[in-house]
């Protein structure tokens, strides 16, 4: 049985440095110096092993256990959605109809950049409300694809846009998790984000227009960014606070796209930037029974996410099936004593939102009539196209769960926690830490929220507002998770680009990090403790 130790140099800043050293490895060698994803997550994995063996004296069985369960968290669920997903996008180009989608939103808006905000935004936050995972990275980087944007500025996009629905991810669990491991209410902590997440979430579509196209877009179409965010950060911060956290993330995605598509009747970019598809539009719009088929993916994996996410016999019996067990050769006990959560494993195979974007394929399969000889090849051609995305992120998740399991991750808050006042402008960084190293802000809450607690206790700080950071900060670790830049690569064929699409997302992600540091800091104080309930 291995314990924990969270500073075993005696020396909190030295050891916190030590213990983030791994993941400075792993950014350096792909943001820096260009290397192919999965040898810089093996470079940091190797790090982080070797860490984890001299100073944390872990026993090498350990970590090669360790290793293995992160590995296998990775191609289960995290590869398993990537896997399913690009398999019915690859249905839908069979019969064309994918170009069909495309057409569909030129016909709503014939400005490209309205259109990625309709869907990287306001769509992703749908899918992202019922599924979490990845899976709106997965599904919305193939339909700016369609749009005509290159798949570098697709995969961009898509990754930074995911940030915003992140705080309540799918059907409030990152909250659920944060409740669990702090002991607070979960409606109370829900509130106290959607105090936070509502501000940096409207923040998000004027950085999208800056991504797609610079000042520019920032100046034309700067009310397209207004209408989403407002009508995005109205439906957090009333759902949230005033109705059920559970559905944040889709109350808000509904309020902010029909703010766009109202804001359409009464304005258009007065120079209208079109999607290259927009040059081959019909002169005729597509039979809407086309439509119709087009876009049945969606409503399908919609329409089942939504069955088994909802309360009821369907849920209960999928929660049956879910098969959870010790992974063998791990016993690690966390600094208290207590054994770790991370060694438990949870094989949720039916519900998992890999296997409904599976039965969601096999049903677009019919109703796009392809054949099934076609479609298994389809399946064979795109588990052929994914083996290296697969082992990027079954070596990044191996990297994050021997941090994890070791204690490294444990330390770098342990300093934090030490730093008095001054952590309510860091805590944030905290939660960012978490999720790019895990890639969930549901892993980030449940691995730093109790953490977050004792360090405001100890600083004279409001553990609420804190715990509430750690969720609100760590969803701009989303653009810096490697899992979920493979997740962008393996969806749009460019496996290996990781690092650029990195340098594209980072600076964006740091700098929004910012703003929400600088507002948990000032809801700390006179000037904003009145946001704070019993501030």
């Amino acid at each position: 049985m291995f314990r924990q130790v969270p500073d075993p140099l005696g020396h909190p800043a030295l050891t916190a440095l030590l213990a983030a050293l791994p993941l400075l490895v792993l950014l350096t060698l792909l943001g820096v110096l260009r290397t192919a994803s999965h040898r810089a997550a093996l470079g940091g994995l190797a790090t982080a092993a070797l860490i984890a063996a001299t100073v944390y004296r872990m026993p090498p069985s350990q970590i090669a256990d360790g290793a293995a369960e992160g590995a296998a968290f990775g191609l289960f669920p995290i590869v398993w959605i990537v896997l399913n997903a690009v398999w019915i996008n690859r249905l839908q180009h069979v019969g064309g109809h994918f170009d069909v989608v495309g057409r569909t939103f030129s016909a709503l808006s014939g400005d490209l950049r309205v259109q990625a905000i309709l869907i990287a935004y306001c769509f992703g936050a749908m899918v992202e409300s019922l599924s979490g995972f990845g899976t709106p990275i997965a599904v919305t980087s193939l339909l700016l694809l369609a749009l005509g944007l290159g798949p570098l500025k697709a995969a961009a996009v898509a990754t930074f846009a995911n940030t915003a629905p992140a705080a309540f991810g799918s059907v409030g669990n990152p909250i659920q998790a944060l409740a669990k491991v702090t002991a607070y209410p979960a409606h109370d902590l829900g509130a106290m984000v959607g105090r936070q997440s509502a501000v940096i979430a409207a923040l998000v579509p004027f950085v999208l227009l800056l991504m797609l196209d610079g000042r520019r877009g920032l100046k034309e179409a700067w009310p397209a960014a207004l209408a989403a965010g407002a009508g995005f950060g109205a439906g957090q911060f009333l759902c949230s606070n005033y109705f059920a956290y559970q559905l944040t993330d889709t109350v808000a995605a509904l309020l902010s796209t029909a703010a766009v598509v109202a804001l359409l009747r009464v304005w258009t970019p007065r120079h209208r930037r079109s999607a290259p598809s927009a040059a081959a539009e019909q002169e005729r719009p597509d039979p809407l029974p086309e439509v119709v088929r087009a876009f049945s993916p969606y409503a399908l994996l919609i329409a089942l996410f939504a069955l088994t996410s909802s309360h009821g016999p369907v849920r209960r019996f999928v929660d049956s099936q879910d098969i959870t067990f010790s992974w063998p050769g791990l016993g690690v006990l966390d600094a208290d004593g207590r054994p770790a959560k991370v060694t438990v494993f949870d094989f949720g195979w039916l519900g998992a939102s890999g296997t409904l974007l599976l039965i969601a394929g096999v049903l677009t399969a019919v109703v796009l009539r392809v054949p099934a000889r076609r479609a298994v090849r389809c399946y064979a051609q795109t588990l052929c196209r994914l083996r290296r995305a697969a082992l990027t992120v079954a070596c990044v998740l191996a990297l994050s769960y021997v941090m994890n399991l070791s204690g490294m991750a444990v330390s770098l808050g342990t300093w934090l926690a030490g730093l008095g006042s001054a952590f309510a402008l860091l805590s944030g960084f905290l939660g960012w830490f978490g999720v790019a190293l895990t890639g969930s802000d549901t892993s980030s809450n449940a691995l730093f929220g109790a953490m977050q607690i004792s360090a405001a206790r100890q600083a004279g700080l409001s553990p609420l507002l804190m715990a509430a950071t750690n969720s609100s900060g760590g969803v701009q670790g989303k653009a810096a998770a490697l899992q979920n830049l493979v997740i962008a690569a393996g969806a749009l064929g460019i496996s290996g680009r990781e690092g650029e699409i990195l340098r594209r997302v980072i600076g964006w992600s740091l700098g929004v990090l910012a703003v929400l540091c600088l507002l948990a800091w000032l809801q700390s104080t006179p000037v904003l403790g009145w946001t704070v309930p019993g501030g």
